[in-house]
């Protein structure tokens, strides 16, 4: 069976929503949110922080393997840092070569790099310095800053640092998250470097995830948003039966219990709220209860509600 992964998804897959997704199960590993590294060596609280599961033998509470991605332009202080980390014992480390956030763009990384491969060489390398062959070391690129014209030069300098394997989204920066994904592109990057190339971008449904594989060329699949807006996925690309909305509604009381413990009341409510406008794609029960709490600001009003519509029942709700 190829590999199914979860993407790093800044600011929607935290720790808590990893615990969540993996629940549910179907993937092989998946890696974390970045952490930004500049002109220092990171405390390792911040490694832990990000990656929580590293405290758990690099895994989630369900086992699911998770990976540290790091994301800079410096190839000294990413080396430094990713010795840190190796002290953590991570199930594997990726670099970030992908970020289209403005934020990101402008302080020279993520996706910014993707116009000097000699850059990405340099950073690759120095980091793979310090991993150790036995631990997975990755990267994940986009297509391009504005086009896919360099995208087969960056893809070899991964390669030719030492990457053992390589993740394109099939878009450039400037596409951001607009489909349709550039699947085509994927594959002339996996037929012009000799290291396993991992598909990813706009795998919605199981349609999607054959069409992505047969237009890339790539046996293995990373998912994305199509991971929050339907947790069945995974399962259902390995053919498995699966319960629809009904399966789903332990994993949404057991976000909203998370986001209780975790976020200030005031704030918890759009963490459930952004979930739900995903999961509607899919399930039109999830249409239902974001409309009946989309007015509604107040977490302990969130609470009666969930109780009411069912997803709540049985289980203590957060003072």
């Amino acid at each position: 069976m190829s590999r199914i992964l979860l993407a790093p998804m800044e600011g929607l897959a935290d720790p808590l929503m990893r615990n969540v997704l993996t629940a549910v199960g179907g993937y092989d590993w998946g890696i974390c949110e970045f952490i930004r590294v500049t002109e220092s060596v990171l405390p390792n609280r911040t490694f832990l922080r990000t990656c929580p599961e590293l405290l758990n033998a690099s895994r989630t509470e369900t086992g699911t393997p998770m990976r540290v991605q790091l994301l800079g332009s410096d190839p000294h202080f990413m080396a430094a840092n990713a010795r840190r980390v190796v002290k953590h014992q991570p199930a594997g480390i990726d670099i970030n070569f992908g970020c289209p956030a403005p934020t990101v763009f402008r302080h020279r990384g993520g996706s910014a790099l993707l116009g000097e491969p000699q850059l990405l060489h340099d950073i690759v390398s120095a980091v793979r310095a310090q991993v150790p062959a036995f631990i997975p070391f990755t990267a994940k690129m986009r297509l391009g800053i504005e086009d896919c014209c360099l995208a087969v030069d960056c893809a070899q300098a991964i390669e030719a640092g030492g990457a053992d394997e390589l993740i394109v989204h099939g878009r450039t920066k400037v596409d951001g998250y607009r489909p349709p994904a550039r699947w085509a592109q994927i594959d002339r990057v996996r037929e012009a470097v000799g290291i396993p190339i991992i598909a990813n971008g706009e795998v919605w449904s199981v349609d999607d995830y054959h069409r992505i594989r047969a237009e890339s060329g790539c046996a293995d699949v990373m998912l994305g948003r199509g991971a929050l807006a339907d947790p069945l996925l995974p399962r259902k690309l390995r053919g498995e039966l699966t319960g629809g909305w009904a399966e789903l509604i332990p994993s949404v009381a057991t976000y909203w219990r998370g986001v209780r413990e975790r976020v200030l009341p005031v704030h918890a409510g759009g963490r459930l709220k952004q979930w739900l406008m995903l999961l509607r794609r899919h399930y039109p029960e999830a249409e239902v209860l974001y409309q009946r709490l989309r007015p509604v600001k107040a977490a302990e009003d969130i609470d009666r509600l969930l109780v009411e519509a069912g997803i709540l029942e049985g289980l203590q709700l957060a003072a």
